[in-house]
């Protein structure tokens, strides 16, 4: 059978083995979704509330190639909440000294 489809049979195998890579990283490919929210929060609190940046400057220093659906800049409490691939993320400033800080679900209710 290799030697009548090669073509086919190449293909098979390299699906098999993307098939077997992903299942190894299986984990970590769960996680992805939660790292775009988290990363726009995180990095968009810092630029606007550690270093005082202006909030456009920000938005563009943030935005990625994978887009964002929600954002919130709660600028009187300095928190930020952000929304993307179905996950929802908020930083919120602690202090001039320990910046920007990613909330857990339970504190995010606040």
């Amino acid at each position: 059978m290799i030697a009548r489809r090669p073509i086919l049979s190449l293909l098979t195998l390299a699906l098999i083995l993307l098939a077997a890579l992903a299942w190894q990283n299986r984990a970590h490919l769960a996680a992805f979704p939660d790292i775009i929210s988290a990363y726009t929060a995180k990095e968009y609190c810092s630029c606007r509330y550690v270093m005082g940046n202006p909030a456009d400057y920000c938005h563009g220093y943030v935005k990625q190639y994978v887009p964002t659906s929600g954002f919130l800049d709660d600028a009187e409490h300095k928190r930020v909440t952000a929304s993307g691939l179905g996950r929802s993320n908020t930083a919120a400033w602690v202090s001039p000294h320990q910046g920007c800080r990613l909330m857990s679900e339970a504190n995010s209710t606040r």
